[in-house]
């Protein structure tokens, strides 16, 4: 980002709902030198009061092989027809060796991409909170400020990542496999236990009886889970995303959920309650960054850790070291060492 930013321009262009300055505004949001940081955080300030409250949020997740992305661009299709805007943001897996991210959401949401109303944005996840890119939540203001009011947010499926997502979202969906039996045993209970809707994908062809099995097998383990009685019940439903299939009632199931939460805890409460977790998330995940990263706190951390390696400290000694080594240094750091 070479060329000098210009924040009241970036946010008349996002405002206005300019693609260019939206592309420019989450790439500013996700980068992490301080200066950028900075103007994001202005950035943001002016446009939250902008961003749509009432924009649908929603998470998707599911199995290796459910159609993730096929579905969101089928889904996508269908709404921006009923005339929604729709913003995805895609939370692709980083190269280990590059850091760079594995772009495939775009070719498979091929269709989605080229709509006037819709605005598809992959950003690499940079191993940040178990897979969620770090400035997800950010992106979600600028395309709610900029009038999407249909954000879906495509997890990259690795089991934190799930969690972080449910947690900025209104309504989770898990995509499931249109197969049964033992297909089951590789959903962890913890992930079914974030569902807030659940779609077996893939129920065309000859898999259309083995996705009615798959659901009934769903149903049966979501009942289980739930257990008390009187609670919202998941709702478990099939369609095809490649046959267009069923995705109506699908979406109807998501607007069930979101008056559901309007009803039960009110959704701006319900968003408060995730923004202030997400405070002390991040609270906590940069504090982390500077006791391994800043100054004095790094030569530390190494330190201990060499004498792990060596057996000459334990974890509990090594941890109460670092602790107070920070607790020392703490009056020589600034804001800017929290930022960097």
């Amino acid at each position: 980002m070479a060329r000098r930013i210009n924040l009241d321009d970036l946010e008349a262009g996002v405002r206005r709902g300019s693609r260019a300055h939206m592309a420019r505004a989450i790439t500013l949001v996700e980068s992490r030198l301080p200066a950028h940081r900075e103007l994001s955080h202005e950035l943001l300030g002016r446009l939250a009061g902008a961003a749509g409250t009432n924009a649908v949020r929603v998470g998707i997740s599911g199995v290796p092989g459910a159609g993730k992305s096929t579905f969101i661009n089928a889904m996508g299709l269908r709404l921006v027809e009923q005339g929604h805007r729709v913003a995805v943001l895609a939370v692709d897996p980083s190269s280990p060796a590059t850091g760079g991210s594995v772009l495939g959401d775009r070719t498979r949401m091929g269709e989605l991409t080229t709509h006037e109303a819709a605005f598809v944005r992959p950003s690499p996840t940079a191993n940040h909170l178990g897979g969620v890119a770090r400035a997800t939540r950010e992106a979600m203001v600028v395309v709610e400020a900029a009038g999407y009011d249909v954000v879906i947010v495509e997890t990259v499926g690795v089991g934190q990542s799930e969690v972080a997502v449910a947690d900025m979202v209104d309504t989770f969906l898990m995509l499931a496999l249109a197969r049964s039996g033992d297909q089951l045993q590789g959903i962890k209970r913890g992930i079914l236990e974030l569902a807030d809707v659940i779609a077996v994908n893939k129920a065309d062809g000859e898999n259309a009886g083995e996705a009615r099995v798959t659901a009934r097998e769903l149903s049966i383990a979501m009942k289980l889970i739930s257990g008390e009685s009187g609670k919202r019940r998941v709702p478990v439903l099939t369609c095809s995303a490649i046959e267009r299939i069923g995705l109506d009632e699908v979406w109807a199931a998501v607007l069930e959920h979101r008056a559901y939460l309007e009803e039960s805890v009110g959704l701006a409460e319900f968003r408060c309650a995730q923004q202030k977790r997400w405070m002390w998330a991040m609270v906590e995940a940069t504090v982390l960054d500077a006791l391994r990263g800043v100054g004095r706190m790094r030569d530390v951390g190494r330190a201990v850790e060499t004498a792990i390696e060596r057996q000459e400290l334990g974890a509990l000694e090594g941890a109460a070291q670092v602790l107070e080594a920070f607790v020392e240094e703490v009056p020589n750091l600034g804001w800017q060492d929290f930022r960097a």
